[in-house]
């Protein structure tokens, strides 16, 4: 994880990216921070803190038909009913897997992401060949993350862009009948929000 720093910079950092990224240079500078130390941090809002609230936005469809309706007609307000959205939360869209479809995310300009939901973009989201390679070989992407689909299933592709970022709502797997929303939230992880995975019932704590 200590790469993190030397991917390619773009410049289409929100502001709130950009204020973060000088807050951590000045810190690690001014030796108040060890780089290891701050890895650490953006780890935690990368896969811990952050992407919890996508897994609670999916638990809630998975169990309420109903907010799965509200999801699907206007995601930024049914995410916002769980208390999640602000600065980039607005023109949420949330895309549903289905047994004939799966959707992968991508930002080919940038690196937009729906923050309030999804935590802190992970450093491959962000990179070239991944922005690149999920347009023109989305399966071969999801092979590369260990995701092989049904023959069956087509792959949509999704751009995201600061105007509509989206978040992936996973099948719920089989063999989670009875379970509650939170049990199901746990097993509901960032890449399969994003598209490049799946949720795991072998994660189940």
């Amino acid at each position: 994880m200590s790469g993190h720093h030397d991917h390619d910079h773009d410049n289409h950092l929100a502001p709130i990216e950009a204020r973060v990224k000088a807050l951590e240079t000045l810190l690690v500078e001014k030796g108040y921070v060890d780089p290891a130390a701050l890895d650490a941090i953006v780890e935690t809002y990368e896969t811990k803190i952050g992407p919890r609230n996508g897994a609670r936005v999916v638990a809630r469809a998975w169990t309420d038909p109903d907010y799965a309706a509200r999801l699907k007609a206007d995601g930024t307000a049914a995410v916002a009913e769980l208390g999640y959205g602000g600065r980039g939360g607005e023109h949420i869209v949330a895309a549903f897997n289905t047994p004939h479809e799966h959707n992968l995310i991508c930002c080919t300009l940038c690196s937009c992401y729906p923050w309030p939901v999804l935590g802190l973009p992970p450093v491959w989201y962000k990179s070239p060949p991944y922005r690149a390679k999920a347009v023109l070989d989305p399966r071969g992407v999801l092979a590369d993350f260990g995701v092989s689909l049904p023959e069956g299933q087509t792959i949509r592709v999704w751009d995201s862009t600061a105007e509509t970022r989206f978040i992936v709502i996973p099948m719920r797997p089989a063999g989670t009948e009875g379970w509650s929303e939170e049990q199901l939230a746990e097993i509901v992880t960032r890449d399969s929000m994003i598209g490049t995975g799946l949720p795991s019932v072998e994660t189940r704590p």
